[in-house]
């Protein structure tokens, strides 16, 4: 919770978000927005960047001011900035919260450029986004006295053969950016390292199986090893992605203190997701993954009452925000599919002249 002390004020900005997609693994645009509109500081207007006319973020009611389709990060840094250059002339934007991790790197290269123009974000540097990669995830042992699984990146099936040698199975086999499967033998093991290189590329990671209880932790850094805030949950509905479609807060003191100690060691700035689990052979707690940014069910940390969207956005801005010290255990949430109608003319907009304007404009009551 905030401190009473506390003096609320407001903020009248315009704030871009990307991840805008709603499939059965949704992006973390929508929650992130209806987090910061959730904040009664919160007096401007949001605009949605999307990469699909068909992400149902862009039209749903009390998401969006404005909406322009974006570039996707494999064009490039240039095209990505240019992008938001020519937005920016149209619609003044004071800050972006980017949402995927395939975006990133994108981002934090034109970091200085937005920041010349006056838009601001709250992101990790080039070395903390390259360090907590699933490539180099395994070197966190060694170089920061961090517990993580035995790991190993591979680039070919004939490597997969060899790793009995290294690995006892099964083991989980993990996309450079997204998607993660067990496989229980080296054939198993070749299946899956050609799905996933095919729609993620290369590397693949191979990383230790560790049998035992998992928990997922949304935060908030500083930057200077100071934890914003936390909210930890364990997942109760999965989908056959392994995908939290439902999920509960949780009181784990142990847990929590290891959380603490991991944004210390890394000196993490920005939001990230963490996934732990704890041991049932040593009862260690194991830091699985760091995804760098808010996951999709990040607004249960709003109803959890610790804003993090919302304050992640006042940081970037350069403003002082008061550490959570607590949450509400018990909270949960469960995610629905709902369908949506709407008119051809928002559509059409999107495919023509790729931008649609006042779609909402008041604060969503959710």
């Amino acid at each position: 919770m905030i401190p009473k002390e506390y003096k609320m004020k407001s903020y009248n900005i315009t704030v871009a978000v990307t991840g805008m997609n709603a499939t059965d693994n949704p992006g973390p645009g929508v929650p992130v927005i209806r987090a910061i509109r959730n904040s009664s500081e919160f007096a401007g207007q949001i605009i949605g960047l999307t990469y699909d006319p068909l992400d149902p973020g862009n039209y749903m009611e009390g998401i969006c001011d404005h909406v322009y389709l974006f570039p996707f990060p494999s064009e490039g840094a240039k095209s990505i900035l240019s992008r938001i250059r020519e937005i920016h002339s149209r619609t003044p934007i004071d800050v972006i919260v980017p949402s995927l991790d395939s975006e990133l790197n994108a981002f934090i290269k034109i970091e200085p450029e937005l920041k010349a123009i006056g838009i601001q974000m709250f992101l990790p540097g080039e070395a903390g986004l390259k360090l907590r990669s699933k490539a180099h995830f395994t070197k966190l042992a060694e170089s920061h006295d961090i517990s993580v699984p035995k790991g190993k990146t591979i680039t070919d099936t004939a490597s997969i053969y060899r790793l009995e040698k290294e690995f006892k199975f099964p083991v989980m086999v993990k996309g450079q950016f997204y998607e993660a499967y067990l496989a229980n033998s080296p054939m198993e093991a070749e299946t899956l390292f050609r799905r996933i290189s095919s729609k993620w590329g290369l590397p693949v990671i191979i990383q230790e199986y560790i049998v035992g209880e998992e928990y997922d932790v949304v935060a908030l850094g500083d930057g200077d090893g100071g934890l914003v805030g936390a909210v930890p949950m364990r997942k109760m509905q999965l989908t056959d992605k392994g995908k939290a479609w439902g999920g509960i807060t949780i009181n784990n003191p142990d847990m929590n203190e290891f959380v603490k100690d991991v944004m210390a060691k890394l000196k993490w700035r920005g939001p990230c997701e963490l996934e732990i689990m704890k041991s049932t052979l040593d009862n260690k707690y194991y830091l699985i993954e760091i995804n760098p940014r808010f996951p999709a069910w990040c607004y249960l940390s709003v109803g959890a009452g610790q804003n993090l969207p919302w304050a992640s956005v006042k940081l970037a801005l350069g403003e002082d925000v008061p550490k959570f010290t607590e949450y509400k255990v018990g909270t949960m949430f469960l995610r629905h599919s709902q369908d949506m109608v709407y008119q051809l003319d928002k559509y059409q907009a999107m495919t023509t002249v790729g931008e649609i304007h006042n779609i909402q404009t008041s604060k969503s009551e959710e």
